[in-house]
């Protein structure tokens, strides 16, 4: 018998973190970390596991034609568009076991629980893998509309065409289009993800409620000097590109430190031309990062950058150009869903605290055509990416059950719709 839902209802966190512990098993690095590259036959064999537990936890499943495998526990009204919830599974080439993991696995037990209750919502549940979140973010692009037209966008390193990626996951490319969602299908996202930063552990909170996904520019930066031996050349006949990229560096470290506000900017990137120790640089290439939640802001950010290094190349005689290679605009959290985040906390008697994400998430995408939040769990020391990794299994637990609680409030939230 299908039961209405019940307040004491508790997740399984002993089967969740076993969970976590074997899927950590593909892919597993000898120095303990993991690699499960998209599309490779580690992230291949996972999805294969991954959905079995789907299967196990009373869903059906489906692949659609950007590779996302997608876990549906009906609702009883079938009809109903659905709650979602999911992340990825594919990592970085060194990672660790909770990064996109977690976000699944909770999904995952989420369902199992109320399987194992004999329970269902008012609407279906979803539980969405993400295809390839680490490298191109396709999947949940191609579940957005926001996919790049041009195949070869996302042709892979090695030369590996994205339609035969697709094709060792069930996806394809001809039909990328039917992969489209909306609000009509999804009614709202929630994303339980590792927070991969140190503000929650600081603040001694086991859960943060994020309030956003910050928008991003990644700008390419070359200085042009002129090469000049560095014995015979006399510092004020000197066009160095190295002097203009340091000063350049710290510009751009300036307005990010100076400027009133929570950006982040970041020169990750340097390389020098001819790069040799008895001659002037005539080439400095160079890379910034930089984030905020607020689009505006960073359009201010950007202009000042402008400014700033108009006056440096002048200043040493070099020309300095910049191209934009990436843009993501920043998506904002439903504050509907985080009120009820914050309500579950308060009701589970769990420390809570608002932040924004600083590292892009499939939330992100998912956020432009319905309602999404997210919620994050404590990364010790905040170290992510790395085979260092670690959340505890407690902190695992219980983002997963204000995971669970926030469902159960929402299926009540979005009843007329």
């Amino acid at each position: 018998m299908i039961a209405t839902v019940r307040p004491t209802l508790r997740i399984n966190g002993e089967r969740l973190n076993r969970s976590l512990f074997q899927l950590a098993e593909i892919g597993k690095l000898p120095n303990g970390g993991v690699s499960r590259v998209a599309f490779t036959p580690e992230d291949v064999l996972a999805r294969q596991l991954v959905q079995s537990w789907m299967i196990d936890a009373g869903m059906t499943v489906r692949i659609d034609a950007a590779g996302n495998l997608i876990g549906r526990y009906p609702g009883l009204q079938p009809d109903a568009p659905a709650l979602a919830t999911g992340s990825h599974i594919d990592t970085v080439p060194v990672a660790g076991r909770y990064d996109g993991c977690l976000g699944v696995l909770a999904g995952i037990e989420l369902v199992h629980t109320l399987q194992d209750h004999q329970m269902r919502l008012t609407h279906p549940i979803e539980v969405i893998v993400f295809t390839d979140e680490e490298c191109t973010v396709l999947g949940c692009k191609a579940m957005a509309g926001e996919l790049a037209a041009d195949p070869d966008y996302y042709r892979r390193r090695d030369g590996t065409s994205i339609q035969d990626c697709l094709a060792k996951v069930g996806g394809d490319w001809s039909q990328i289009a039917t992969a489209r969602r909306t609000a009509e299908d999804i009614v709202a996202f929630v994303e339980l993800h590792v927070e991969q930063g140190g503000v929650l552990e600081q603040s001694g909170h086991p859960i943060g409620v994020v309030d956003g996904v910050v928008g991003q520019h990644r700008l390419a930066v070359t200085v042009m000097g002129r090469a000049n031996h560095a014995g015979t050349t006399p510092m004020d006949q000197r066009r160095d590109a190295m002097v203009a990229a340091a000063q350049v560096v710290l510009a751009v470290n300036r307005l990010a430190v100076e400027t009133p506000g929570e950006q982040v900017a970041t020169v990750g990137y340097m390389t020098v031309s001819p790069n040799a120790v008895n001659t002037v640089a005539a080439r400095v290439d160079l890379s910034i990062d930089l984030r905020d939640l607020s689009q505006a802001h960073l359009d201010h950010l950007m202009a000042a950058m402008r400014r700033e290094f108009a006056a440096i190349a002048t200043q040493t005689r070099t020309d300095i150009t910049l191209s934009e290679t990436l843009h993501v605009l920043p998506t904002l959290s439903a504050p509907g869903i985080m009120t009820t985040i914050r309500e579950v906390c308060q009701e589970l008697a769990l420390g809570h605290t608002t932040l924004t994400s600083r590292a892009g998430h499939d939330a992100q995408e998912i956020g432009r055509f319905t309602d999404m939040a997210m919620i994050f769990v404590p990364s010790q020391a905040g170290i992510s990416h790395s085979a260092d990794e670690y959340t505890a299994p407690e902190h695992c637990a219980q983002g997963t059950e204000v995971l669970l609680h926030t469902f159960l409030k929402l299926d009540a939230h979005y009843a007329t719709r």
